[in-house]
């Protein structure tokens, strides 16, 4: 979220408390949030989009609500029950926590979700168009737990394994494969859960919109193990590289009956999950052949240039090799994104029309670097899949 955001929610929020806005100017139709743990009333979201939690705490001196980047005090009555809103958010998924004299703090009343490096809170403005997301009386595929032992980081990992509602039922038939990683400070677990994934191809596969597929998510933290000769020149993206392609993919052909050809595999990632798969892709085309890129392209200064005979070591210097090896190549970003998410992404596409390179780009309307844009960004892209 850049500062211009910041600012403005900033602002909302000291017209919300700071000048005595009073109980009738916030709308009382608050209702609990959908991912709160079973039984509990807080935190709840009205339609405004604000955030009302509740928090007892008799003996704390201050608690605050901690959302989008701005702070709000809450107020303690004479129960030691705390409480009090948020100004209005976007719509959407959103981490926050809560502040307790100094300390924070996951909300007890929500579940938890890992993102920003850690287990917190998690909250569900409900959005305009949440149909594609929503849990539907329609055939649901399963997430499996997947564990294993990497010989290359020399430690057990995990990911997680969508199959389709068909693939139980439909005898020895083989499927496609979407590999799909995540953010910065998230792991495996966030397409699952943050990005309902399942959900989104489940209803995706019912309305006849996409292609039974499945769809591995993995950690994309992989580092060698202490004392590895090459650690220090190995940097983490790097060796994830080495074990999607050594270890993910040929235990996940061992695993599930996938269809084991180039044009049957995509890769996909948000952030820097985009930023991994674009140079997984590149320097294995012989494995991929569909690219989505949510978020991000490559590490590269957003202010420049990019040199197509230098950029991954010219891996975008063919165009037409490009463009044959490639049967979808998908950018997207969201319209009220940090500068530098947008305009790196820009300078990606000047390069890719410099090129010829034939690409899809998508714009999610008003949302930023957060996880509305990504379930948009999958919608659109796994429907262009495996024809």
């Amino acid at each position: 979220m850049n500062n211009k955001i910041y600012w403005m929610v900033s602002l909302m929020g000291m017209l919300a408390f700071g000048n005595g806005q009073s109980q009738s100017q916030v709308k009382e139709d608050f209702k609990p949030s959908e991912v709160n743990q079973p039984g509990k009333q807080f935190p709840q979201v009205n339609s405004e989009g604000r955030v009302r939690v509740q928090l007892e705490a008799p003996d704390a001196k201050y608690v605050k609500l901690d959302i989008g980047g701005v702070k709000y005090d809450l107020v303690k009555n004479e129960k030691g029950v705390w409480a009090g809103e948020s100004a209005p958010q976007d719509e959407g998924f959103h981490y926050y926590q809560l502040n307790i004299d100094g300390a924070s703090v996951p909300d007890p009343g929500t579940r938890y979700f890992y993102g920003a490096g850690r287990w917190g809170s998690g909250i569900e403005i409900p959005a305009h168009d949440q149909e594609f997301y929503a849990l539907k009386d329609v055939p649901h595929g399963l997430v499996s737990e997947v564990n294993y032992h990497s010989e290359i980081t020399g430690a057990w990992r995990r990911c997680f394994v969508y199959t389709p509602p068909c693939y139980n039922t439909s005898g020895e038939k083989r499927y496609p494969v979407l590999y799909l990683q995540h953010g910065s400070f998230e792991d495996e677990t966030g397409w699952s859960a943050q990005g309902k994934a399942s959900l989104i191809l489940d209803n995706l596969i019912a309305e006849g919109k996409a292609q039974p597929m499945i769809i591995v998510m993995d950690n994309g933290y992989a580092i060698r193990p202490s004392g590895h000769v090459g650690m220090s020149q190995a940097p983490p993206a790097m060796v994830f590289e080495e074990v999607m392609i050594n270890e993910i993919i040929p235990m996940i052909d061992r695993k599930f009956r996938t269809i084991k050809h180039r044009q049957s595999r995509a890769i996909a990632g948000l952030s820097m999950g985009a930023n991994q798969t674009m140079r997984i892709i590149m320097n294995n085309l012989d494995t991929f052949a569909y690219y989505g890129g949510f978020s991000g392209t490559a590490n590269y200064p957003s202010n420049a240039e990019i040199d197509a005979e230098n950029f991954l070591n010219g891996a975008f210097r063919d165009g037409n090799n490009v463009n044959d090896q490639i049967k979808v190549f998908w950018l997207g970003v969201g319209t009220t994104e940090p500068e530098v998410f947008p305009q790196s992404i820009n300078a990606f596409r000047r390069m890719l029309d410099k090129q010829g390179i034939q690409y899809h780009y998508y714009e999610s309307p008003n949302t930023a670097h957060e996880w509305l844009t990504w379930r948009r960004s999958l919608y659109q892209f796994a429907q262009l899949l495996f024809h």
